[in-house]
């Protein structure tokens, strides 16, 4: 379909400036991750969790993802509408995730395996050539040995929500070039989202299984993770009507508490609401130092993508650790990485998209 992005950008209001808390937000939901594993990875009983022990609904870590997916939907949405062709928009979206996973997927088999319980006769032609496998669909990495014994014998727990991140992409670029971000039929996608939403609450396809569903993901995780992912793409398509205000912050926090109760309300309430209050956050709130840092140099990925190799080494090496020890030691670690995986890889990366292979306007990031 010829689709110009060109024009599809100029019927849109324009976004705001990049003056905002996205980077603060995304460093905060990376650490809340490790907040939540900590506990679970010592013994692994997840109700030691903080907020499971609560609410008993959702965890740390599963509102940490939900918000990654929340700010991404807005993001990328406003990444496809900005880009002069799907091309570049896909190029972008590759550059910024792929060589940081790479690196990390490699690093955890290769140099991480072998040291935490890994056999070496594992590393021949047949499991190698399956894990490169694996980095095609963007999927975790696992061998056979690794961390025996740990309540989780993953060497990377968090990478397989990637997959799924980048299936919201695919979708974000379909959704896009069959006109649902055009103002004339916004309301279109408003519906489509209320539809995913009461299908991921209603857990409708819990426990559905199809062929394909190891390498495309399950059904009911895409479905989970669309949903969140298309709010946070209706507060971009909306943000000419969607007004952030203190009184509305306190009424989406009253409104959002009650529900975190309730399994069938938890996870849209903390979409609609929650997200209200992210985003009301992100461009209301006066600009926090640290996101202007984050947003110069976002280690926040790097962060979530060695948060758990860490965590599971201080384990593997101290089973009997203290979980608020474990979180502090691994909050450093996974700090250092981050910012070595941004400095190294990520930036670099970007850079070399930007300048050789599609130079973008004065200012504009990929």
């Amino acid at each position: 379909m010829n689709v110009s992005l060109n024009n599809l950008e100029s019927s849109l209001p324009k976004a705001k400036s990049r003056a905002n808390n996205f980077g603060l937000l995304r460093l905060f939901f990376a650490s809340l991750v490790i907040v939540s594993h900590s506990p679970e990875l010592v013994d692994g009983d997840r109700s030691r969790e903080i907020l499971t022990r609560l609410f008993g609904t959702l965890s740390f870590g599963e509102i940490a993802v939900d918000g990654f997916f929340l700010i991404s939907g807005f993001l990328i949405v406003k990444s496809f509408v900005e880009s002069r062709s799907l091309t570049s928009y896909f190029l972008k979206r590759l550059f910024r995730i792929v060589p940081g996973y790479l690196v990390c997927f490699w690093a955890c088999v290769l140099i991480l395996a072998p040291l935490v319980g890994a056999k070496r006769e594992l590393f021949t032609a047949g499991p190698i050539a399956r894990l490169v496998g694996k980095t095609v669909f963007l999927l975790q990495p696992y061998v056979d040995g690794a961390f025996h014994g740990l309540h989780y014998e993953l060497l990377d727990g968090p990478m397989w929500t990637i997959a799924y991140e980048f299936r919201c992409y695919i979708a974000a670029a379909l959704l896009g070039l069959i006109g649902l971000y055009n103002p004339r039929f916004r309301l279109l996608i408003l519906f489509l989202t209320l539809g995913f939403i009461v299908l991921n609450a209603s857990d409708y396809f819990s426990g559905v299984s199809l062929r394909g569903d190891r390498v495309l993901g399950t059904l009911e995780r895409n479905v989970r993770f669309l949903s969140i992912f298309l709010v946070g793409a209706i507060y971009f398509i909306f943000r000419d009507r969607i007004r952030f205000t203190n009184l509305g912050a306190l009424i989406a926090v009253t409104s959002l508490i009650p529900m975190f109760f309730f399994h069938l309300t938890a996870e849209a309430a903390f979409a609609v609401f929650g997200g209200y209050l992210i985003f009301w956050f992100a461009f209301k709130v006066p600009v926090l130092r640290l996101g202007l840092i984050g947003q110069d140099n976002d280690i926040s990925y790097g962060v979530y993508l060695y948060a758990w190799p860490i965590q599971s080494s201080i384990v593997w090496c101290n089973p009997s650790i203290n979980p608020w020890v474990l979180c502090l030691l691994s909050m450093v670690g996974a700090a250092i990485f981050g910012y070595a995986s941004w400095m190294i890889v990520e930036r670099p990366a970007l850079g070399w998209l930007r300048t050789r292979l599609v130079p973008l306007p004065a200012g504009q990031k990929a």
